[in-house]
């Protein structure tokens, strides 16, 4: 079983909105098999803990409009590595050095990406 077209829909909105606050290395994994309690990763990089509080705001407003609340939003005060967590869909939002030190990525190699707009995707492309 793969992520739910609505955790994709969320998953591709938070994308958009991280992209848009011109998040770096922007991807999405579909962890569904693996994991119980969500079904879907969204990673991206800020450059600063100004830039990833304002890539948090981009996405929690944009998934609000889609009528999706955040059950829990951790490591604000910091602002190294954010964590919101949607149910369907886990969002972290991540300083470069600690995306690098985590590696996330590399946790969940086996999971499969989900496709993301060109607009999130290429570089220099965000609004």
């Amino acid at each position: 079983m793969s992520a739910a077209p609505e955790a994709v829909d969320l998953v591709r909105a938070a994308a958009e909105a991280a992209a848009d606050k011109l998040a770096t290395d922007i991807v999405a994994l579909d962890v569904s098999e693996q994991l119980a309690i969500t079904e879907a990763f969204v990673l991206c990089s800020a450059a600063n803990d100004r830039q990833v509080r304002a890539v948090v705001d981009a996405i929690e407003e944009r998934l609000r409009g889609l009528g999706a609340k955040p059950l829990r939003r951790e490591g604000e005060k910091e602002g190294r590595w954010v964590l919101l967590d949607f149910g369907e869909i886990v969002v972290h939002v991540q300083q470069a050095e600690e995306r690098i030190h985590y590696a996330i990525e590399r946790l969940w190699k086996d999971c499969p990406s989900i496709p993301l707009p060109a607009s999130v995707t290429s570089p220099g492309s965000a609004s």
